[in-house]
This record gives structure tokens, sequence and C-alpha cells, in this order.
């Protein structure tokens, strides 16, 4: 199974050449080979609700909720893994080793070994303190 990161759905949303690449690759799986995290889409909605709360005109709070019900829509057709009791269990593993990521990002990394998936990230860098979790960019 692969994972896709926040930015990996980022890129399939937007549709760039580094999102047709993803996807590219992604069609050699089966549908259920694919999968995301509820704390991409927390960060997701994050990042949208706080562009809705800055946004200074009616047609930019038009335009952003546009997006926000494709960002809805792109989740409903993929399935969300649950940072679950398993999940829960890595991440303190994690925090015990002092594991030095991010929060959301140390919860990606948990609920990707809990479930066996590789990660598919750009942020190589960070994943890669995580032991035993295997990340690949395919947006490169």
């Amino acid at each position: 199974m692969v994972l896709l990161d926040s930015d990996h759905m980022s890129l399939l949303q937007r549709g760039s050449v580094e999102g047709d690449r993803i996807r590219h690759r992604l069609r050699a799986l089966l549908p259920d080979e694919i999968a995301t995290t509820i704390i991409s889409y927390e960060e997701q909605m994050r990042g949208w609700l706080a562009r809705l709360a800055r946004a200074a005109t009616l047609e930019r709070q038009v335009s952003d909720y546009g997006e926000l019900k494709r960002l809805l829509q792109n989740y409903c057709n993929i399935a969300v893994l649950e940072f679950d009791k398993r999940a829960g269990a890595e991440f303190q593993r994690f925090r015990q080793e002092r594991v030095r990521i991010g929060t959301l990002d140390l919860k990606i990394a948990a609920i990707a070994l809990a479930n066996d998936a590789t990660l598919l990230t750009r942020n190589i860098t960070d994943f890669g303190k995580v032991p035993g979790l295997h990340a690949e960019d395919w947006s490169a």
C-alpha cells in the first residue's frame, strides 16, 4: 500500500506536472492499494480554513469555498486511514525515541508504519528520521 502525504495530495489536486507524474505511477496500482491519512486531511483543512478567514472579498470567498469543496470531494474518493490505537502506539514510541519532526508528520509516519505502507512525500529529509519508515518521492 502507498500512503499519500499532504504534499502529494496537494500536487494531485493542483494538476501540476508533479501531480501528473504521481498520477501516472498510481495508475499501476489497484485502488485499494492507495490511501491517505486523516492527518493529511486535517493539515489541508487547516490551510483552507485559514485562507477563508483571510479572504478580504466576497469574490475571494466564493472561489475559496469552491476549492474547499473540491478538497472534500478528493478526500471522498480515496481511502482515508485513521489515527487509531495502533498508530497511536507507534506515535508514542517515536516520542519516547525522541524522533524530531513535526507532530503532524510524526502522526502520518505512525499511520504509515501501523499499516505497513510506503509513504509518498516530498519531505524525505524529515520522514527519513523515522526508524523503519519507507518513504518515496513520486513527484520528482
